[in-house]
């Protein structure tokens, strides 16, 4: 079964300041990295609830080659992504966005 992802636009700000990132360090890294997102977020969208929970609701998987986590919430069949963070942030930080 196949869900329905929304990126919040919150999430979608964080990757696009990754992309950025990356592009500066070397050209087509930031490529690279969104390709890796959209893995993650394959992998999400066939079987969210194989990642446990780390805040009430909330779930964590990890994008594969870069330090970031994505963050999401599953509600009936929706995935709801509310950020993407650098694995050694504040884990505070994100607790606004849930």
């Amino acid at each position: 079964m196949k869900y329905a992802l929304t990126l919040r636009k919150e999430a979608e700000f964080d990757i696009g300041e990754h992309f950025d990132f990356y592009e500066g360090k070397r050209g087509g890294l930031g490529h690279d990295f969104l390709l890796c997102v959209e893995e993650a977020l394959d992998k999400l969208q066939r079987n969210p609830l194989i990642y446990r929970k780390i805040h009430k609701e909330l779930r964590r998987i990890p994008i594969r080659r870069f330090p970031y986590r994505t963050f999401y919430f599953v509600q009936d069949q929706k995935i709801i992504v509310t950020a993407v963070f650098h694995a050694r942030k504040d884990p505070t930080s994100w607790d606004a966005r849930t």
